[in-house]
């Protein structure tokens, strides 16, 4: 007798709120809809019948959809706790629309904290979301900076995650690395490297901050199998600690962070990662409509794992990280 198709929950899948994406322009900040995206802004608007039809084509039956990358986080105090808490609300009316497909991480205004630590609050607490997403920097600020403690604060009281997505590296690194090779490979500012180089800065710094010491039960949620860290973990945790101030690096990646697959379908990958944290702490995702979905979902299902270890990434871990 033929397996059931296992059930698919999908953790980082973007729309784009087309009132952020008009305010971000007018603010001067690179819109998603940019020409680089340009074929993707339908996509990204929709939180309807595209959307579903892209994962019933592809089998996957619940999506927990974020912003995409935005000028919330840079605008001015006013305009981003407006912008974020009406964006919000724009998806938990799609989430009322189809409950049984989608789910929500909120947007949060982080260049005010106390205020994005309520938006937290309000989202988990009156509109069901699962917890929330940030980009990137906040104002050139990294988010191990202590101003932002009260939204890591108010996560782990609620017991929720807080994922870290990548934004655009700061422009001094930007020039330094690879902008000289921006014409022939753009890409390097985004996927190919930056978003790399930026993420992996957040998660050391917020491990090397004191934050874990600080919020022990806190939940962090990384895509992009992890940045490259869990293939750096160990040499990092040897390294830093050679001298001077102790951190329990390797231990706090992996028992405070999840990671999940998100545009990187790469089996080599997927096995460092489960050989360092664990296939309880691996979630699958897929980046749409950044990366399209059934590459994600065909490439799991040649993975060389047993169906139980599969059902876990595919949406048992999911399930229980999130209280679905």
């Amino acid at each position: 007798m033929a397996q059931s198709r296992p059930f698919v929950i999908a953790l980082e899948e973007h729309y784009a709120d087309p009132a952020v994406q008009a305010k971000s322009a007018a603010a001067g900040a690179p819109p998603v809809t940019s020409s680089m995206y340009a074929r993707l802004v339908e996509q990204l608007n929709d939180l309807g019948e595209l959307r579903l039809k892209h994962m019933d084509e592809a089998g996957i039956d619940v999506q927990v959809i974020s912003h995409a990358p935005s000028a919330i986080q840079q605008l001015d105090v006013a305009t981003c706790i407006k912008l974020a808490t009406d964006t919000n609300n724009l998806l938990h009316a799609a989430v009322l629309r189809h409950p049984t497909r989608f789910a929500g991480f909120a947007a949060l205004p982080t260049p005010d904290p106390a205020a994005a630590a309520a938006e937290l609050e309000r989202c988990v607490t009156r509109l069901g979301f699962k917890g929330a997403m940030i980009h990137g920097r906040t104002r050139g600020k990294y988010h191990d900076d202590p101003r932002f403690h009260p939204i890591f604060e108010r996560a782990q009281a609620l017991d929720v995650p807080i994922y870290i997505h990548p934004g655009q590296p700061h422009e001094a690194v930007a020039e330094a690395y690879y902008n000289d090779y921006l014409k022939d490979f753009p890409a390097l500012a985004n996927a190919a490297w930056g978003y790399t180089i930026d993420t992996a800065s957040q998660i050391l710094r917020m491990i090397l901050s004191g934050l874990f010491d600080k919020y022990p039960k806190l939940k962090i949620i990384v895509g992009h199998q992890g940045e490259g860290m869990p293939f750096l973990v160990d040499r990092v945790d040897e390294a830093v600690n050679r001298g001077g101030k102790q951190v329990a690096f390797k231990e706090i990646f992996c028992n405070n962070f999840w990671i999940t697959t998100s545009g990187h379908f790469s089996t080599p990958a997927l096995t460092c990662t489960l050989m360092e944290v664990g296939v309880e702490r691996v979630l699958f995702s897929v980046d749409y409509p950044f990366v399209e979905n059934s590459p994600g979902t065909r490439w799991m299902e040649g993975v060389p794992l047993s169906r139980e270890d599969k059902d876990k990434i595919l949406s048992g871990n999911a399930r229980k990280l999130l209280k679905m």
